[in-house]
C-alpha cells in the first residue's frame, strides 16, 4: 500500500454517505506534496443553450463514489504513484464571466506555482479559456488534445468574444496553442457556413469528424496523435457532448451521431506517456441527466485521464 493519499473504500464506509471529493479523497487546502489537485468550476454563464453545468463540479463527485482506485483494465494504479486531493471549487463570480475567467486564471496561476497537475472539473467550457492562459505562462504555448462536439471557434457570441463556443479561436489568437499540434475529435453536426470549420482548419488545426470515426477503434488515432505530439506540454479538454446523447443526455449542447464511451476509454488510454500539465472535463448539466448516467461517465473519464498522467504506474 502506498504512502500516498487513497480514496475512501466502500467497505470503510458506504459509498452512499463520506465526503462529496472525487473519488472520496481528502480534501487539502495546502498544495504543498500534491501531484494532483482535482478542483471544480462550477459556472454556466458563458453558455448559450441549456444551463446548468454549474452543479457538474458537485454531480461528478457524488457519481465518482463508485470509482476504485484500481484499473481493471489498463492495470493503473494512480495512487500508488501519485499523491492526489481535492482542493474544492474555484469561486467564481456568479454574475459576471468576465470576472470569473480573471478568477479562474488567477487562481490556476497559484497553483501552478507548485509542481502539479491540475484536473477540472466544469463548468461549461468558457472555463478552458483562462486555465490556458495560465498553463502558457508556465509552458509556453501548448498541444492541444480537443474532444468535443463542437469546434468552439466562433468569432463572438452576442457580441460577446469570450464564451463557451469560441475558446479556441482566442487560444490560438493569443498564442497559448501550438496551431499543427492542435487535435479537435468528435466534431459534428450543423453550422452557420463551412468556414466555421474550414477556417480553423487553416489555422493548423487536425480536425476528426465523429462521422469518419463510426465504427472504429479510437487507439490507433490516440496512437497517431501521441506519436505527434512527441515531448511537448500537451492540454486535453474534453467536452462530454463529444459523446452521443443516447450515453451523456445531461449536457448543454447536445448532437446525435457521436462518440461511444468504448472509443472515449480507448483515445485516453492511448495518450498514455504523453506530458499532460493539465486537464478538464466539461459541459456535465445535472438538471438534464435524470438517471446520473452523464455524471458516472464524466467520472469514469476523469479518472481514466487520472490514470495516464505522467508517473503513473502500471500493475
Amino acid at each position: 500500500m502506498s504512502d500516498f493519499n487513497q480514496p475512501l473504500g466502500g467497505n470503510e464506509l458506504a459509498r452512499f454517505s463520506g465526503p462529496n471529493t472525487f473519488m472520496r479523497l481528502p480534501s487539502a487546502s495546502d498544495l504543498t506534496g500534491l501531484d494532483v489537485a482535482f478542483l471544480g468550476i462550477p459556472l454556466d454563464i458563458g453558455t448559450s443553450w441549456r444551463s446548468g453545468t454549474r452543479f457538474g463540479p458537485k454531480q461528478i463527485r457524488a457519481e465518482s463514489a463508485m470509482i476504485r482506485p484500481y484499473n481493471l483494465q489498463t492495470g493503473a494504479a494512480p495512487f500508488d504513484s501519485l499523491n492526489c486531493a481535492d482542493i474544492g471549487d474555484l469561486a467564481i463570480n456568479t454574475f459576471s464571466l468576465s470576472d470569473s475567467l480573471r478568477v479562474i486564471s488567477e487562481s490556476y496561476d497559484r497553483i501552478l506555482k507548485y509542481p502539479l497537475i491540475p484536473v477540472a472539473m466544469g463548468g461549461d467550457h468558457s472555463i478552458t479559456l483562462p486555465i490556458l492562459r495560465s498553463i502558457a505562462r508556465k509552458y509556453g504555448p501548448v498541444a492541444l488534445v480537443h474532444v468535443d462536439a463542437h469546434a468552439d471557434v466562433n468569432d463572438e457570441m452576442f457580441g460577446e468574444r469570450e464564451a463557451h463556443g469560441t475558446v479556441f479561436r482566442r487560444a490560438y489568437e493569443e498564442g497559448l496553442i501550438l496551431p499543427d499540434k492542435t487535435y479537435q475529435i468528435g466534431l459534428r453536426g450543423t453550422g452557420y457556413a463551412a468556414t466555421d470549420f474550414t477556417e480553423a482548419q487553416e489555422w493548423g488545426f487536425q480536425m476528426f469528424l465523429a462521422p469518419d470515426l463510426w465504427h472504429k477503434s479510437l487507439s490507433g488515432l490516440g496512437a497517431e496523435i501521441r506519436r505527434d505530439i512527441g515531448d511537448r506540454p500537451v492540454y486535453v479538454t474534453y467536452d462530454i457532448d463529444s459523446l452521443d446523447p443516447a450515453y451523456a443526455p445531461g449536457t448543454g449542447t447536445p448532437e446525435i451521431g457521436g462518440l461511444t464511451t468504448p472509443q472515449a476509454l480507448e483515445l485516453i488510454r492511448a495518450l498514455r506517456g504523453a506530458n499532460i500539465v493539465g486537464c478538464d472535463l466539461v459541459e456535465v448539466s445535472p438538471p438534464y441527466d435524470t438517471t446520473g448516467n452523464t455524471a458516472l461517465t464524466a467520472a469514469n473519464l476523469i479518472y481514466e485521464l487520472l490514470c495516464v498522467l505522467p508517473g503513473v504506474k502500471q500493475k
